[in-house]
C-alpha cells in the first residue's frame, strides 16, 4: 500500500463509503480505485486527484497534504545514482534488498532519519 492509498482508504472508510459506491460516484472502475489504494497502481493523475479532493471536500492544507502523499507514492522507484558517493549506492541497493523486512518502527525510524525530524 502507498501512503496515498492508505489515506485514499481512511478517508473513504470515515464516511462510510464502499470502494464500490466511491468508484461509481468518481466515474471510475472500483478495479481502478482498488489498485490506487493497494498500491498496485501509480500515483493518480493531476485531474483525478483535484477530483478525489473535491470529493472529499478538501482544500488548502488538506489537499496539499493529498497531493504530497500521491507524489511520494509510486510504487515502483527508480533510483539513479550514478554520480554519487559509492555510498549512495550501497545505501539504494541495502534499501532494495531489505525493505520487505522491516517492521514499521524500523520504517518509521529510518523516514524520521531522512527527514531529518528523528528525536534523540
Amino acid at each position: 500500500m502507498t501512503p496515498f492509498g492508505a489515506k485514499l482508504r481512511e478517508l473513504r472508510a470515515a464516511r462510510g463509503l464502499t470502494l464500490k459506491q466511491m468508484a461509481a460516484d468518481l466515474q471510475m472502475s472500483p478495479a481502478y480505485l482498488s489498485a490506487l489504494e493497494h498500491g498496485k497502481r501509480g500515483r493518480p493523475s493531476p485531474v483525478l486527484l483535484i477530483q478525489i479532493c473535491h470529493y472529499f471536500h478538501r482544500i488548502w492544507e488538506d489537499a496539499e497534504e493529498l497531493q504530497r502523499l500521491a507524489q511520494l507514492s509510486h510504487p515502483r522507484v527508480t533510483v539513479d545514482t550514478s554520480g554519487l558517493e559509492p555510498e549512495a549506492t550501497e545505501l539504494t541497493n541495502l534499501l532494495a534488498e531489505r525493505i520487505g523486512d522491516m517492521d514499521l518502527a524500523q520504517l518509521r525510524r529510518l523516514i524520521a532519519v531522512i527527514r531529518g525530524t528523528e528525536k534523540d
